[in-house]
């Protein structure tokens, strides 16, 4: 099947694609509750709260996210036209750099 039609596929039936991933998720909490053995936890919290590693790989990632684009928009990004030559009149790239070796 091609990778189009399966997506334009899921995309039209979209209510249907998000019970069953909420489905599934339910099946899996179901399953880390009652099949798996918690005596042997290794933190306290993970013994009471069914379902805590899927919690905490969720709020990880969306931590990881969140901290990704902050940092992103911080610094890492930058204007479009940051390679192209200045219009105005002003100081020649690295003119300052040229300045600072001067007075050294």
């Amino acid at each position: 099947m091609n990778l189009v039609k399966l997506i334009e596929f899921l995309r039209l039936r979209l209510k249907t694609v998000v019970r069953v991933c909420v489905a599934a998720l339910i099946l899996l909490v179901a399953g880390d509750y009652f099949l798996v053995d918690k005596s042997e936890a290794h933190l306290p919290i993970e013994g009471r709260l069914p379902g805590f590693w899927a919690l905490f790989g969720f709020l990880g990632c969306a931590l990881i996210i969140i901290l990704s684009k902050w940092y992103g928009h911080a610094g890492i990004m930058t204007r479009e036209d940051y390679y192209e030559e200045p219009s105005g009149p002003g100081p020649e790239p690295g003119a300052q750099a040229q300045e600072e070796a001067a007075h050294d």
